[in-house]
């Protein structure tokens, strides 16, 4: 499982979240640059439609390959897994993330961070070419790059900030070009299991207290737009390096 939230920021104001978060985390950030395919299945797949996103991490040595699979049918996710792990004997260097539904009930409508499962295996190269020949369609592809800071604070959590960019042509990554210009987003997320989420949770929802000066965080989906006192804050933070408390 994982807990995540998001947020979006003005390009102007990332120095000071960056600044912000360096203090806090007591990391340095590492560069971001990750190409995002999003697969989605066609009719003859079912009748539970089921996304796939495929994700490409370009600032390895040899690009790590993630995936993300949004299925709702269990035995259809556990088909296309079967398949999958079968491809992936081939190449052990690729990463597989299969991502299921969100927790539900009202428990889960009570808290601010959204709780899903998430499971991690193997992938290899022909992860793309496999689930064409499933039968999904290639709906659009991403790339975001930015910034990341991974440390521990009451949990192992991992901040990304970054541009979202479109690209005018099939894998034309050169060419990529902004999709919302001027804003970048914001990612929170940390890894829980069924006996510890409500500890993670709790870690999270206070640990994105100290960033409410600068942005809204809340869970995937629901926008919440930009915080009127961000200015003030990043000019505060850039002012001294990040030593004056917000």
């Amino acid at each position: 499982m994982e807990c995540v939230v998001q947020g979006i920021i003005e390009t102007q104001h990332v120095e000071a979240l960056e600044i912000l978060l360096q203090g806090l985390c007591g990391v340095n950030k590492e560069r971001l640059r990750v190409h995002e395919l999003c697969l989605k299945s066609s009719p003859n797949l079912g009748f539970v439609s089921s996304d796939v996103r495929l994700v490409c991490d370009l600032e390895q040595p040899e690009p790590t390959w993630y995936m993300h699979i949004l299925i709702c049918c269990y035995y259809f996710s556990s088909i296309v897994h079967h398949k999958f792990q079968r491809d992936v004997i081939c190449n052990p260097c690729r990463t597989v993330r299969h991502i299921g539904g969100a927790m539900r009930g009202a428990g889960a409508e009570q808290i601010s961070v959204l709780v899903r499962t998430m499971v991690e295996s193997k992938a290899s190269k022909n992860a793309l070419r496999l689930f064409y020949a499933l039968g999904y369609k290639l709906d659009h592809e991403l790339l975001r790059v930015g910034s990341a800071f991974h440390f521990h604070r009451g949990a192992q959590i991992t901040v990304t900030v970054s541009s979202v960019n479109k690209m005018p042509k099939l894998h034309a990554i050169d060419e990529a070009v902004p999709v919302t210009p001027g804003i970048q987003l914001v990612e929170v997320t940390a890894p829980a299991t069924a006996d510890n989420y409500a500890e993670i949770v709790a870690a999270v929802s206070s640990f994105c207290e100290y960033l409410a000066p600068l942005l809204h965080l809340s869970k995937p989906g629901i926008s919440t737009g930009v915080v009127p006192t961000a200015a003030a804050a990043a000019a505060s933070l850039l002012s001294d390096g990040g030593g004056t408390a917000l």
